[in-house]
Order: C-alpha cells, then sequence, then structure tokens
C-alpha cells in the first residue's frame, strides 16, 4: 500500500507506541516547548497538536519510526498528554530490518549519533521518546537558529549538524555553567566566514568593490601592438 506524504491517521496515535530515529534531544529545547504547551488553553494546546502532525515511516512489523518533531514529542509527553496524530511519508514494512535501516538511512530519515555526535548501532536507537538523552549542543543550535544565528535549512538535521560545528570550538561546561555567554559565542562563530559552508549560513556577504571614479568598473588590457616596422612573432 503506497501513501502520500499527505495522508494523515486521523485515529489519535499513543506517543510511546512511535519509534524514535534519532538517540538524542536538547532537553533545554524540550524544556521550552513543555513550558509553552503547559501555559496554553485546552483548545489552543489541541489545535498545536493537530497543526504539528508528526511523520511516521512504517517499518517492519507494522512499528510506525518518527522521522521529526522528537523535541515537540518528548515535551507533549512530559507535559502528561498521551496521542497524537501521524502523517505517514513512506511504507516500508516489506523491506528486513537491514535494508530497512539502509532505506531509512538513505532517505535521510534517521539520525543515529549519541549526546556526544558519535554514531553508533541502530540497535542502540530509544525504543520510545522517553529514552532519548541530552545532547547540550543541539539545544545550542535550536536557540542559535531561534537568535537568528543560521535559517532554517531543507538538509536534514541540519541542526545536529550546527551542533557537531560547535564540539569543538565551544566547552560543554561553558554551555553548562554560562548558556547565555556559549549562545554569545556561537551567534559570533555562526556570521563568520569560518562557518560559511554551513547549512543555512547567513552571515555578511563580501560585497562587490566599487569602480574608481571616471574609470569603467572592468577593463581587459589590450593586446600588445608590434612597433612600426615589425612583424610580430607567433
Amino acid at each position: 500500500m503506497s501513501y502520500s506524504r499527505h495522508d494523515p491517521i486521523l485515529k489519535p496515535t499513543p506517543i510511546l507506541d512511535l519509534r524514535p530515529t534519532q538517540m538524542s534531544v536538547g532537553f533545554r529545547e524540550v524544556e521550552r516547548k513543555r513550558k509553552a504547551l503547559a501555559a496554553m488553553r485546552a483548545a489552543d494546546k489541541n489545535r498545536e497538536i493537530t497543526r504539528h502532525m508528526v511523520p511516521v515511516v512504517i517499518g517492519p512489523k507494522s512499528a510506525l519510526y518518527v522521522t521529526d518533531h522528537h523535541h515537540m514529542l518528548r515535551a507533549l509527553h512530559e507535559d502528561g498528554e498521551t496521542e497524537v496524530f501521524v502523517t505517514v511519508i513512506g511504507d516500508l514494512e516489506k523491506a528486513g530490518p537491514d535494508l530497512f535501516w539502509s532505506l531509512m538511512d538513505y532517505h535521510g530519515w534517521t539520525h543515529p549519533f549519541d549526546g556526544r555526535g558519535r554514531r553508533c548501532n541502530y540497535a542502540e536507537l530509544p525504543v520510545t521518546v522517553k529514552n532519548l538523552i541530552d545532547d547540550p549542543y543541539r539545544s545550542l543550535a535550536g536557540e542559535l537558529r531561534g537568535a537568528g544565528g543560521f535559517a532554517k535549512d531543507a538538509t536534514p538535521f541540519s541542526e545536529f549538524v550546527w551542533a557537531d560545528f560547535f564540539r569543538d570550538r565551544i566547552k560543554r561546561k561553558t554551555l553548562r555553567d554560562d548558556f547565555d555567554a556559549a549562545l554569545a559565542e556561537a551567534l559570533g562563530i555562526a556570521r563568520s566566514k569560518d562557518a560559511d559552508y554551513m547549512p543555512g549560513w547567513c552571515g555578511p556577504h563580501q560585497k562587490s568593490a566599487k569602480p574608481v571614479a571616471g574609470k569603467p568598473a572592468t577593463s581587459r588590457p589590450e593586446a600588445a601592438k608590434p612597433a612600426a616596422g615589425k612583424t610580430a612573432k607567433n
């Protein structure tokens, strides 16, 4: 059976039945989302949940694998919610386990890296969102994007790419002891030329040089002419 990216499952799906495709989230970002949800009225929260339908892939044995919104799911779980609506973006139920994960990698639907950016085996992925671990650099990347440090990019897991970028540039101790100072430092680095190859980079671009007054902006040197009475040699 094939599905469109726009085919929602309108039947509420238990959050703890959804299988994560990443190992970590930024707990600071999760807490920010949880507080925002907790401050909403019930009707507004329901609208928010409906608006953010969770994209899933059907895997072996009909398991549903989440490909995005892990932070929101963890925040909803911590806020006491038990169900969400999902949108099926792929059906890989017929694939064996090894091929399934190869296809998930191929489509950019999984990010099996731990809280220190180290790649792990797929078998180590948590079974539910409540088992996700903390990656403080992912929190830094999320806050950085919110502060205008980089733009939202279509690259899968681009926030984790930025998290990896800062692992050897900003000390973990600074993140723990003075997050605001770490964010300010990250903002300066993110807008520098040192980061211009990163997804969503939005630092200042170099301006083209202004032409000198009275002279054309560009000119080509004329070919050398032979002296009078002489012919040019080839």
